[in-house]
């Protein structure tokens, strides 16, 4: 059954990434713009208007709510999906689909996947505080999900 990303984790991916109209270089130089995303057509001088934003954030979503869906083959509760859906919205699916968090989780150890967030606060081989936060708010969603 595939699921959908809640209110709860919208406002946790809005609140860390924020919104800028105009094409800024995040910590590791990748252009981004709106509410953090990246792709060929984001460059140096785009300006896009708050509804764009919008746009772009919700397809980003659906593509991570997908890569989620699509890699992960246990049951989730809503607070484990949220999480790992804005873990993808931010690091994108092949930092996901190769890491030891998505391993961890799919052979069933939720404890050791949620410890697994914070290992990705690097941004250009430098520890980056604003990652931390949000890796541990990430953690902290996902934990909220795991029954005892």
């Amino acid at each position: 059954m595939n699921m959908t990303y809640s209110k709860t984790g919208e406002a946790l991916t809005e609140g860390f990434e924020g919104c800028r109209l105009t094409a800024y270089q995040d910590v590791a130089g990748v252009w981004t713009i709106g509410y953090g995303t990246t792709g060929p057509d984001v460059v140096e001088g785009l300006v896009i208007t708050q509804d764009e934003a919008v746009v772009r954030l919700e397809k980003g979503i659906a593509w991570a709510e997908s890569a989620v869906n699509r890699l992960v083959t246990v049951a989730l509760t809503q607070p484990e999906f949220d999480a790992l859906v804005d873990f993808v919205y931010n690091l994108g699916v092949g930092a996901f689909e190769g890491s030891t968090l998505l391993s961890l989780l799919n052979s069933g150890d939720f404890h050791g996947a949620a410890d697994q967030f914070e290992r990705w606060d690097h941004a250009g081989g430098v520890v980056v505080a604003g990652l931390l936060r949000r890796r541990v708010a990430e953690e902290t969603e996902f934990n909220q999900g795991i029954t005892p």
